[in-house]
């Protein structure tokens, strides 16, 4: 709230949007890291290394290699067009239905992100304090929501940018200090602890396995094009690296926190084999499914942050999972506001008075969407930022053919056809990967967005126009 106040002095209409074209790119690069690992990452990673070892790090290496995509072709192409809404490309190069068609995905990818990232942290929240108020979840998720608003409502980017670096640094310091702490508790020292982590039979960073969905190429491609699509074609995080004032330090502001990323993940996929080796220590156990899995892998770490691991521990895990889950919920409904009110409702040719009253009321309507996303989910096991993947593979990757297409060829199409291929190709990549589990036993996992990508591309060839 306190940085909400200074950051609204000497607004413009626009700052809300673009933050008025003045944020520092070290500063966004920064934050951004909040943003992007958010509460799912913060709980979920850590978790998973017991039903997928360290496999997670062959997707961040795709992750990285993506990032690069994002810097050199991606920015530049946005900067150059001088683009708010990113989505203004498909409108240039295709035409108005692909324009709302790629604007709509990202508000419907947006949207389940957002609340299943948002899920997470009101649970631990839930976990940690509520239910010993009486509070049911429902109301958990409507304060949180509230509190989010008070502070975004006036400048939105322009004080997300700040809010989000400051989310980051709690996030981060909350992970070193329960790694100290379970080295202290399990008297290792540094050097030890590294050999007990790389030692572990959860330390297995490749799969060369053709049909398991950890296998490496599968992995890697689908880090790759996840991290175009989640980041390069998301309008959350771009909008973020187009408040810098020039394509340069935007350049370097991505650079700068896809290293950082890569670090922090690894450090997170550490964590979790640590915190699987002091519960063995001290027999606590998690259950186990029919399949031979491990269930509610995501509540590993609060247990242990909570109930097992000090008050220290305790108070630093609450402050980086409220910070994690603020820094990614703040950004999206930020985000989902100015994507909706650009491309659906030209919001550029209005007057001061009704921009403020349309932002005011987009912003309340995918309040309520998110909530009603979350509530729906509630019921969800196991660990989440698998199931945010899935989505995404399913959402994005019409989103991704479109971007690709449109960048790498110079087919026009029959811009009139495009909601249909848009629609068709997700659902076949669904009736594809289900087949073959189910013939051959062959996971697509999160490889399905190259899948609906490419179905996504053939269904464009179908349609192109014939001169």
């Amino acid at each position: 709230m306190t940085i909400s106040y200074f950051t609204s002095r000497n607004r413009s209409d626009e700052s809300f949007f673009t933050g008025d074209k003045q944020s520092p790119w070290f500063l966004v690069a920064f934050g951004m890291v909040g943003a992007v690992l958010s509460g799912v990452t913060f709980v979920s990673v850590p978790g998973m290394v017991g039903n997928n070892n360290f496999y997670f790090f062959q997707f961040i290496l795709g992750n990285v290699v993506g990032y690069l995509f994002i810097t050199y072709i991606l920015i530049p192409l946005y900067y150059k067009r001088n683009l708010v809404s990113i989505y203004g490309y498909l409108n240039e190069r295709f035409g108005s239905k692909t324009y709302k068609t790629g604007s709509f995905y990202f508000l419907l990818s947006q949207s389940f992100g957002a609340a299943l990232r948002l899920l997470l942290a009101a649970k631990i929240l839930q976990f940690a304090f509520f239910d010993r108020l009486n509070i049911p979840f429902y109301l958990t998720v409507i304060i949180i929501i509230i509190m989010i608003w008070l502070y975004t409502n006036k400048t939105g980017i322009k004080t997300i940018v700040w809010t989000d670096a400051m989310q980051t640094f709690f996030l981060i310091m909350a992970a070193i200090i329960t790694i100290i702490s379970i080295t202290t508790a399990l008297n290792l020292s540094f050097s030890e602890a590294v050999r007990e982590v790389t030692n572990h039979k959860y330390f297995n960073i490749f799969n060369w396995e053709h049909k398991s969905g950890n296998n490496f190429f599968k992995q890697f491609i689908s880090g790759f094009l996840i991290a175009i699509a989640m980041m390069g074609l998301d309008q959350n995080m771009m909008q973020k690296s187009l408040t810098i004032k020039n394509m340069k330090d935007a350049q370097k502001n991505t650079l700068t926190f896809s290293m950082i990323l890569a670090v922090t993940q690894f450090l997170f996929l550490g964590l979790g084999i640590l915190l699987y080796i002091y519960a063995e220590t001290n027999n606590i156990s998690l259950a186990i499914g029919e399949n031979g899995q491990l269930l509610d892998t995501d509540i590993l770490f609060p247990n242990l942050a909570i109930n097992h691991l000090g008050l220290v521990v305790g108070i630093s895990f609450l402050l980086g999972i409220i910070a994690a889950s603020f820094s990614s919920i703040d950004s999206a409904l930020t985000a989902l506001t100015t994507s909706f009110t650009y491309d659906f409702l030209d919001i550029a040719s209005k007057n001061s008075k009704e921009k403020l009253k349309l932002k005011n009321y987009v912003m309340f309507g995918f309040s309520v969407i998110i909530f009603a996303i979350i509530m729906a989910f509630s019921g969800i096991r196991g660990d989440i930022i698998s199931t945010i993947f899935k989505v995404a593979g399913y959402t994005y990757g019409p989103l991704l053919g479109l971007f690709l297409f449109g960048m790498f060829t110079k087919i026009q199409i029959k811009d009139n056809f495009i909601p249909i291929i848009a629609v068709i190709a997700p659902i076949l990549t669904y009736l594809l990967n289900s087949y073959f589990k189910n013939a051959f036993n062959y996971d697509f996992g999160f490889f399905n967005i190259a899948v609906n990508a490419l179905l996504t591309i053939l269904g464009l060839l179908l349609i192109k126009k014939k001169n």
